[in-house]
C-alpha cells in the first residue's frame, strides 16, 4: 500500500505467529482520518493480536504499521502520542483517586495542568464527576471501565481504539459512551471500534472489516454488507396443530416454540408466493413478521 496524508491507520501485509500458529497471515487495510470505522470478528480471529501490534504491546513478523503517517516502530513515540486505547480488560492502579490517575496519565504524555479543564470535561461527560476524589478500588465494574475510556482519550489523540468497551456494562453506561464518542468523532476523532455486539458496529460504523483465521474476510461499507446477499426474512407463528409443508423446510433459517423464520432468496422466493403456497398447504397462520437481513446475519455467513 502507497502511504496516504489522508490515513489515520495503515496496516500493510502484518504477519504474526506465535510458534506454528499463525495470528496474522498478512493483513492489509487502511481507516482514513475521521472515520468511524468497524473491526469484527469471532474469539481468536485475531484483532487482539492487531490491536496490541498497532499499541506497540506486540512485535509483528512483517508488515507496516503507521498511526497518523507515523511508522510504530521506526517512529514510535510519536505514533504512541497519536493512539489512545480502550483495553477490554480492566487494568488500573487501585491506590489513586480517579481524577489523580488521569492527571498522572497526561503527565506520561507531556501534558501538564493546561490538560485538567479537559480531564473535568471528561469526568462530567462520562457521568464521573460524583467520582472524582473516589479512589479505583472502590468503583463498580462499570465506573472502572468510563475511567479506562477517560485514560484513553486524556492526551486527546487523535486515534481513538475501543476494543470491546460495552461489554457487560449497562445501558446506561452505553448510551453516555456512544454518545461522548459521536461528538469526539464530529470534531475530527477517528475511531476504531471491535465489538461482539453487531447492532452497534451497524448503527456507528461508516465501513467495516471483517476478520477470521488472520485474514481479511471483508472490507466494505456497512451498506454494501448489508446488502451483499438479495434475501429477506419472514417470521411466520404457526397456528397449533399446523406445520410446514416438507417441501418448504428447506427455506427454514430457525424454528423455536411454533415460529419459523424463513430465509427468502428475493429472486426466487417472493413472500406473495410463499404466502399462496402455505394457503393452498392449510396452513392456518397467527402472525407473521419480515425483516432484512441484519450484519448479524453476514457476519456468520462470512464466519461460520
Amino acid at each position: 500500500m502507497t502511504p496516504s496524508s489522508q490515513e489515520a491507520l495503515l496496516i500493510d501485509g502484518v504477519a504474526k505467529s506465535y510458534g506454528k500458529v499463525e495470528a496474522l497471515k498478512g493483513v492489509s487495510f487502511s481507516i482514513r482520518r475521521g472515520e468511524f470505522f468497524g473491526l469484527l470478528g469471532p474469539n481468536g480471529a485475531g484483532k487482539s493480536t492487531l490491536i496490541n501490534i498497532i499499541a506497540g504491546l506486540v512485535r509483528y513478523d512483517r508488515g507496516i504499521v503507521r498511526v497518523m503517517g507515523h511508522d510504530t516502530v521506526g517512529d514510535f513515540r510519536t505514533a504512541r502520542r497519536m493512539l489512545g486505547v480502550v483495553p477490554q480488560e480492566l487494568v488500573f492502579d487501585p491506590f489513586f483517586k480517579v481524577v489523580d490517575m488521569l492527571r498522572i496519565q497526561a503527565g506520561y504524555y507531556g501534558c501538564g495542568r493546561e490538560n485538567w479543564p479537559w480531564i473535568d470535561e471528561m469526568l462530567e461527560r462520562l457521568e464521573l464527576d460524583d467520582k472524582r476524589n473516589t479512589s479505583m478500588r472502590a468503583l463498580s465494574g462499570g465506573m472502572k471501565r468510563r475511567v479506562l475510556i477517560a485514560q484513553a482519550l486524556v492526551h486527546k489523540p487523535p486515534l481513538v481504539i475501543l476494543d470491546e468497551p460495552t461489554a457487560g456494562v449497562d445501558v446506561e453506561l452505553r448510551r453516555t459512551l456512544w454518545a461522548f464518542m459521536r461528538d469526539l468523532h464530529a470534531k475530527g476523532t477517528t475511531v476504531v471500534l471491535t465489538t461482539h455486539y453487531l447492532e452497534e458496529a451497524q448503527e456507528m460504523c461508516e465501513r467495516i472489516a471483517i476478520i477470521d483465521h488472520g485474514e481479511v474476510r471483508a472490507l466494505e461499507t456497512t451498506a454494501q454488507l448489508l446488502a451483499r446477499h438479495p434475501f429477506r426474512f419472514l417470521r411466520i407463528k404457526l397456528a397449533e396443530g399446523s406445520s410446514l409443508p416438507e417441501d418448504m423446510r428447506e427455506l427454514v433459517a430457525s424454528e423455536t416454540n411454533g415460529t419459523v423464520e424463513l430465509r427468502l432468496e428475493t429472486a426466487r422466493h417472493p413472500i406473495g408466493s410463499v404466502f399462496e403456497k402455505l394457503r393452498r398447504a392449510g396452513v392456518a397462520i397467527e402472525d407473521v413478521h419480515t425483516r432484512d437481513p441484519d450484519l448479524e446475519d453476514i457476519f456468520v455467513e462470512l464466519t461460520s
